[in-house]
């Protein structure tokens, strides 16, 4: 199949880059930026003599004549243009940004933008991998979730699919690298200030709150608001959110690593941790894994919850790789095996 990558010269294009260079069934037809006609290696010096396509300018109707599958790797708030010009056009859309993920009015509360044609949103199928493949599999156009929301997500949802928390309890404490920034040097993710500190930051505003809950209401309609605290950890890539619930009746750890390993099995990329062992960022660094631990304390009663992806890859680009593997009706992990790296 032939693919199209819009928005390569940020990081999670040049991701999709890395990926798809290797893969066995997709083929890279052609990239696209608001830059033209300079080779990609211009910006990305280390894909000099590995990939020597040239960026193109984004002509809709060019890109769905040649191509199967376009991969908007673009900022929130042009994504949901780009793929309304792809509407209706012969080529599957997977979406890497948020425009596509949430309604329109909250879109707008929380993003501070103009959102996406409702339309659009109401077609695109949400690209949970693990909890929506049948849906992804018959899906022309797709939202990638956020980076966040991948990791919050695929450790909470077992224990709120089975009605075992109370609703109410649910609190995330999320740490990212600073690539989940994007490229553009703010004052935040510049090397003195990020550089061995550790900053709180859009305390219960973070636009990926409402993501997180949408999804969780989904599987478990008394689902309450959520409190959903963001950390800048002084490292390039990787995401660790730490879970907090209450649970309905005493469970132990090895139950619940039971009730996990059950709704898990057969997930490639989902590597339920043994009891009192627990994820760290470098761990996945590189790889589309998602490693989980869990702990259930008899003392409080509270269930505590480890998930650790690399934000550019889960996070980002693996998984709207994996997500167009299921598209197309291929096993999820190929292309994907990457080994995590290590140191």
């Amino acid at each position: 199949m032939k693919v199209s990558i819009i928005g390569t010269t940020g990081y999670g294009g040049a991701e999709l880059l890395r990926i798809l260079k290797q893969h066995p069934e997709f083929d890279i037809q052609s990239i696209h930026s608001t830059k033209e006609d300079i080779p990609i290696w211009n910006e990305y010096p280390h894909l000099y003599e590995i990939i020597e396509n040239k960026l193109q300018k984004i002509d809709a109707d060019q890109i769905a004549d040649q191509s199967d599958i376009v991969f908007l790797a673009t900022p929130s708030g042009i994504s949901g243009k780009l793929a309304s010009e792809f509407a209706g056009k012969n080529i599957k859309v997977i979406d890497l940004s948020g425009d596509l993920r949430i309604p329109a009015e909250k879109y707008r509360e929380w993003y501070k933008q103009e959102p996406a044609q409702p339309g659009l949103v109401e077609e695109a199928v949400y690209g949970l991998s693990e909890w929506n493949h049948e849906k992804i599999k018959d899906a022309n156009l797709v939202a990638n979730p956020g980076c966040y929301p991948t990791a919050s997500l695929l450790g909470l949802l077992p224990v709120v699919k089975a009605g075992i928390i109370n609703p109410s309890s649910i609190v995330i404490d999320a740490k990212s690298g600073v690539s989940g920034a994007g490229r553009s040097l703010t004052r935040n993710t510049s090397f003195s200030e990020a550089n061995e500190n550790f900053r709180v930051y859009k305390v219960n505003e973070h636009q990926h709150t409402p993501e997180i809950e949408q999804q969780l209401l989904n599987w478990n309609n008394d689902i309450k608001p959520i409190t959903f605290t963001t950390h800048l950890l002084p490292i390039t890539r990787g995401i660790m959110t730490t879970s907090y619930v209450q649970l309905e009746t005493e469970q132990s750890t090895r139950q619940l690593l039971e009730l996990y390993k059950e709704m898990y099995s057969g997930h490639p990329f989902i590597r339920i941790r043994p009891e009192n062992n627990f994820p760290s960022v470098k761990e996945v660094a590189g790889s589309n894994y998602c490693d989980i631990g869990l702990h259930a304390d008899p003392r409080t009663g509270r269930l505590t919850i480890v998930a650790v992806i690399d934000n550019l890859m889960k996070g980002a680009a693996g998984q709207a790789v994996q997500n167009a593997n299921i598209m197309y009706g291929m096993k999820e992990n190929i292309g994907l095996d990457f080994v995590p790296l290590y140191p």
